[in-house]
């Protein structure tokens, strides 16, 4: 029988009511005794590693789970984390970045209802992430109603329904039935994972809205080393307000931008139009092609933790990481 390591961070999975809402009560150990049946799907050990509500998980989190997986990875054959939904997928990319080539199943699950709740999908969902990890499933990935989402691909698409997760240009590893894997897909592994501890915060997102202005991405270059811009449809800036001038100066001072998509399916083709050809054929900004804006800002964190120098980090953006990108030129 496998052995597990079951990691609690918070989220509803583990809440309880308070006189001021839900909030992260419950420790890993009590989430367990609701499902006495896991004794038939492995042997499970529990950590407790944090208390929070998703919305307060930052990058020295991702970078805590990282020094726990590593520090544990010998005596375990996989891993469960606990974490809340709305900030799971980029938790998920980002270990996705930080634990590289892992053979062992590393897995996230969380609940849009507490466990202790009389309708709720928490039980299912960590019984499910239980067996996942008890399976040959390597690397990062959600599993959620029923559902195995590769780390790279995952977003919270419904904020209340069961069915929270989607996964994004990029099929399903695998689905579970009648408690069984079905799984669909295996991502390649490395005889040892290479593990990372180093992240660069200073990436920004920008939301590009009608009649944003060129101010908002000066503030924004300013006080960070990448700039994220979500644009519309198939990717490109407005010809007028100044943004092309605006990321040509930041550039010449070294500053990095990453063009994206606010369309979650389908990616970007920022050279179609004449509003995003010159900025990918003189300005060179970097494009996100197919990858979700999850998996771009942790990557950026990532690439800039390790390197600065502008051919390098182009380099290792245009680089798959755990399927995390297909389409490119």
């Amino acid at each position: 029988m496998k052995r597990i390591l079951l990691i609690g961070t918070g989220g509803t999975i583990a809440s309880d009511v308070t006189q001021t809402g839900l909030a992260p009560e419950l420790n890993t150990r009590q989430l367990l005794s609701y499902i006495p049946g896991v004794a038939d799907v492995c042997e499970v050990d529990s950590l407790q590693l944090l208390s929070l509500d998703s919305t307060d998980m930052a990058p020295e989190h991702w970078l805590m789970m990282t020094r726990c997986i590593r520090e544990h990875f010998d005596r375990y054959d996989g891993f469960v984390i606990t974490h809340g939904t709305d900030t799971m997928a980029y938790t998920a990319a980002a270990l996705s970045y930080l634990i590289q080539g892992s053979g062992k199943p590393i897995i996230l699950t969380g609940a849009q209802k507490p466990i202790g709740f009389d309708s709720t999908d928490s039980k299912t969902n960590l019984l499910d992430a239980l067996r996942c990890a008890s399976e040959d499933l390597p690397g990062v990935s959600i599993v959620f109603n029923g559902q195995v989402i590769l780390g790279t691909r995952a977003r919270k698409t419904r904020s209340k329904s069961f069915q929270a997760f989607s996964s994004i240009n990029y099929p399903l590893l695998g689905v579970l039935h009648d408690g069984k894997l079905l799984r669909y897909i295996r991502q390649p592994s490395l005889e040892r994972p290479i593990f990372y501890d180093n992240l660069n915060t200073r990436v920004s997102l920008m939301k590009l809205v009608p009649g944003a202005s060129r101010e908002q991405a000066d503030f924004l270059l300013e006080r960070s080393d990448a700039l994220i811009i979500e644009s519309f449809g198939v990717g490109g800036l407005p010809s007028a307000g100044g943004f092309y001038e605006c990321l040509e100066k930041w550039m010449d001072e070294g500053k990095l931008v990453v063009l994206t998509t606010q369309v979650a399916n389908e990616g970007s083709d920022v050279g179609v139009y004449h509003v995003g050809y010159h900025l990918k054929s003189n300005l060179r900004v970097m494009e996100a092609y197919d990858m979700s804006t999850e998996a771009v800002v942790a990557k950026m964190m990532w690439i800039l933790g390790q390197t600065r120098e502008r051919q390098e980090v182009e380099r290792l953006f245009y680089t798959p990481v755990a399927s995390d990108i297909l389409w490119k030129e």
